[in-house]
């Protein structure tokens, strides 16, 4: 599935993964030993970080993304143009399916969503070339409509119903 993607200028895109690396660092999980940063761009500009945050009853627990997500919502942001997330480990780690389906509440399927590698910036190697759908520093540059194909969404529940 291909969506055409909203493009994010340099300097916004810099600063959406420099918000989710600090994030990343106030990440609570002495279970997993995963940490993971989000920041999502809300369409006035204001960045919103989440980190996640771990539970001894696994359940409990709730990652970055959702709490960013959580905390912009709770305040009042409901429109977000953009969203990076980046873990400890060295490739770009895409959010887990609830993750995505809550996004999908409140985000656009064309929303650009970075997937960031641990160590950012990966620096180039000579003579590589990008690999489609990478950008530089090892990013990984995608749509919510790509991480969620087929979605369902609040529009969804608007549809007429059959009789049965």
């Amino acid at each position: 599935m291909s969506v055409e993607a909203f493009s994010l200028p340099v300097e916004s895109r810099e600063k959406l993964i420099k918000a989710a690396l600090e994030a990343k660092k106030f990440a609570y999980s002495p279970y997993s030993k995963f940490h993971v940063g989000a920041a999502l761009l809300a369409a006035d500009g204001t960045i919103i970080r989440g980190a996640n945050v771990e539970n001894a009853s696994y359940g409990g627990t709730i990652c970055a993304e959702r709490t960013a997500i959580v905390k912009a919502v709770s305040e009042g942001t409901q429109s977000f143009i953009g969203l990076a997330v980046v873990s400890d480990v060295a490739s770009p780690i895409s959010p887990c399916g609830i993750c995505r389906q809550v996004l999908r509440e409140f985000c656009s399927l064309q929303m650009p969503v970075l997937l960031v590698p641990g160590d950012y910036p990966q620096p180039p190697k000579e003579g590589e070339v990008l690999k489609p759908g990478y950008s530089e520093g090892g990013v990984h540059d995608t749509t919510l409509g790509e991480l969620l194909p087929y979605s369902f969404g609040p529009e969804d529940l608007e549809l007429p119903r059959t009789k049965s």
